[in-house]
């Protein structure tokens, strides 16, 4: 089986990476036992993105990336949920803290992905065991370390 992975870009803009390489970073975050994992990225502008952040976490303003798991209970795990990446702070973020905008793409999109696989960063622990997962994937990708 195949991983069916959909990119729908509602995003205007340049700066946004083909659909080829958003689906092999997605790919690459996925663990070996998943080979027919099923979940939507969806590129987003700022509105989207703000009425999407307001609606589920309270708060009013954009971000750069949200996840929404499935849940526990679907049919064979196939289906892991959808992503929301907002390409304008994507963009923002990489000017900001020197980044090419490949690699916080990259970064943003596994990020992602681990949130749908259930990992988490709450808690200072969680957070060190999704950053190295983070890290171990953008390293197998050819990026750099995010959080240097």
């Amino acid at each position: 089986m195949t991983n069916r992975i959909e990119v729908q870009n509602a995003a205007a803009g340049t700066s946004i990476p083909d659909k080829k390489k958003i689906i092999r970073w997605a790919c690459e975050a996925l663990p070996d036992n998943k080979d027919n994992a099923e979940f939507t990225i969806r590129i987003v502008d700022d509105n989207e993105m703000q009425e999407l952040n307001r609606q589920w976490r309270g708060i009013d303003k954009s971000t750069n990336v949200l996840s929404f798991p499935a849940g526990e209970n679907i049919i064979a795990q196939q289906l892991l949920g959808d992503i929301a990446i907002c390409a304008p702070v994507i963009e923002k973020e990489a000017l900001e803290q020197n980044k090419s905008l490949d690699a916080h793409w990259a970064h943003m999109v596994i990020h992602g992905v681990l949130h749908l696989l259930g990992y988490d960063h709450i808690e200072d622990n969680d957070a060190k065991i999704m950053e190295s997962h983070e890290i171990k994937i953008l390293n197998t990708l050819n990026f750099p370390n995010p959080y240097e």
